[in-house]
Formats: C-alpha cells, structure tokens, sequence
C-alpha cells in the first residue's frame, strides 16, 4: 500500500490532542479580551486604523472584529461567530463572543482532569436547554405599533453605543427607517429588508440634528438635459429601464463592409432609426420620468425632451429598485417588454 504525500507550506504547523486544543482555546481567549474593555455602559472606544488610511473609532464588537486580520483557526471561528450574530440578530455581537470566551476558558480545567471534550459538550448543550427556558420565562410580548415600546428596545441595543451621546435622535431615525421599509408579507408576517432598502446618504455640512428620514428614495443625479427637462413633477408616471437606451457600440464584436459612401450614412441611419423607434414606443405610454441604468445617448434624449419626457441615466442597481419598491413598479429589462 503506497503512503500518501502531503505537501505542505514550510511554515506549517500541524497540532493535535491536548496541545491543540489549549492552542484553540488560548486563542478564543484572545479574540474575546480584545474587546471585552468595548462592552457596558462605561465601556472604551477602539481606535482603529482602516487600510485606506483612515482613523475609526469605535466600540461596536463586530466593527473592530471586521478590521482584524487573523490566521488562527479557533480565533477565524470566534470572528464569524461575530459576524453571523451580526447578520441574523443585528445586536449582542460584543456579548456573544466574550460569552464563548468565557465558556471556553471554564472548559480548559476540566480538560485537564481529563473530561473527554464529547463529554463538555454535552454540558454545555443541557447548560443551553436551560438557558433557553430561562430566556422564554423572562420574556414578554411587545406592540409593534406601540412607539414607545419600540423605541425603549432599540434605546436599550444602542444605548452603550457612540451615539447614545445624542439621545433619543438615533433610536426615533432608525425606528423610522425599518417602519418605512418595512411590509406585509401575509399570515401575520412582516419583512424589514434594511441593507437592501434603507440607505445612508452622506452630504457634508450640518449637524447630527440635521438627519432625518426620507419616505421615498434620494440619489445624487440630475436629469439628462438640465436646461430642457423638467426637475420637480408631481405625481409623476415613471418607467424604470435597466437597458440603454442607446445603440449598442460593436467595436471590435462587429464586421462591416463599406463600399461606398453611402453606406456609411445608411448605416448612421439606421442607429437613428432604432434610436427613434425605442422613444416612440416609449413616448405611445406619455411617462413623466424615464429612469435607466445604462447610458443614454444624445438623440434618445433629444426625442425624450421633444416629448415632455424626464430621463435619468446610469443609476445605480440599488438605487433602481429602491425606486421600483417605493413606486411598485416593474423594471424592464428591453423596450418591447414595456406595458
């Protein structure tokens, strides 16, 4: 029988048995006393120096987690527990991994009286039956439509933050912001999709008491003909469009043979003439604003503004279907799908 051959990195390290698992869970220990100053009401804030340069301070676990470049197994494990806390809780991200810390920490004595890790594990899982009946007989009921209930429990996850310094401003925008993108799915279900729905414009200049909500969608684009297209409408009909409204450039995709001169015109004629039959059939439905993600070309905006129409261009995928949420319109993908 032939022995396999591994090949491994010069700087490899292979650990097993005890050794290994005291490695593990030093470095589990270590990860959690990194930010174990982070957490309470007195707690510390880390400065922290991001790759681009720039100074960050903070006392969010999963923020200082994030900006932390491991190579340890174990402390790769705790990182991601951070971030899986971070992504179906949104809250307790500090607390989770100072509460694995310490669990690991109790387990390393038990180890060395010889306790099986099987064994640990198992008390561990009864330890978390219990703590879960616990949980469920401490916990209560609350109102979503109650706004001062509401506001008390996200008071309560961002009062050791940063921004408990301004009071309630934070507590009162966010609520703001997950009630507005928030809807019913049916059977008594809601969904609250903020990292796809709910963004944060950045403009310089002001205060923090300047934030405020926006019941509707905000992007920093002007219109295609500033001078000729109208800005503010009321109650507008919209089409939102992910394809150019322009013709395609072949470069170096397209072969054509030019005779005569002649050909060359009939050939500009006939992208003019596609240009043309695309905005009369969008121009047949008399939308208010055309809004699309790809380019737009001089002469599609000329017959637009020939036509009354408003037209935005290279808007942002997120941005598009935040408009598409807000107005409960269907992106097109083509001209002819239009209806």
């Amino acid at each position: 029988m032939q022995v396999p051959v591994t090949v491994l990195n010069a700087n490899t390290k292979r650990e097993q048995g005890r050794k290994a698992q005291v490695g593990n869970i030093a470095a589990a220990k270590a990860v959690s006393d990194i930010i174990r100053t982070t957490l309470g009401p007195r707690s510390m804030l880390k400065m922290l120096l991001d790759p681009n340069g720039g100074i960050v301070l903070t006392n969010d676990g999963h923020a200082i987690l994030r900006e932390i470049d491991v190579a340890h197994p174990a402390a790769k494990s705790m990182i991601q527990l951070s971030r899986t806390q971070d992504e179906e809780v949104g809250d307790g991200t500090t607390s989770v991994i100072i509460l694995a810390g310490e669990l690991l920490q109790s387990a390393e004595p038990l180890l060395e009286r010889h306790m099986h890790p099987t064994v640990l594990v198992r008390g561990y899982t009864r330890a978390l039956e219990d703590a879960i009946k616990v949980a469920e007989s401490m916990s209560f009921s609350i109102d979503t439509g109650d706004r001062g209930s509401m506001l008390q429990v996200v008071q309560s996850c961002i009062g050791t933050k940063y921004t408990s310094r301004f009071g309630s401003l934070m507590a009162e925008l966010a609520l703001d912001a997950v009630q507005t993108v928030a809807r019913d799915v049916g059977g008594g279900g809601r969904e609250v999709d903020v990292k796809n729905y709910a963004k944060v414009e950045k403009i310089p200049g002001g205060t923090i008491e300047d934030c405020k909500v926006l019941r509707g969608v905000m992007f920093n684009k002007d219109v295609v003909v500033p001078g000729r297209m109208r800005r503010r409408i009321a109650n507008p009909r919209i089409l939102l469009l992910d394809c150019p409204l322009e013709y395609k450039k072949g470069e170096s995709q397209t072969a054509v043979e030019l005779m005569k001169e002649e050909d060359w015109a009939a050939l500009l004629k006939a992208e003019e003439e596609w240009v043309a039959a695309a905005c009369s059939q969008i121009a047949a439905l008399k939308p208010d604003l055309v809004v699309t993600e790809k380019g737009l070309s001089d002469l599609a905006a000329h017959f637009l503004t020939k036509a009354g129409i408003s037209a935005i261009r290279r808007l942002r995928k997120t941005d598009n279907n935040r408009i598409a949420r807000a107005t409960g319109a269907t992106i097109c993908h083509r001209v002819e799908e239009i209806r």
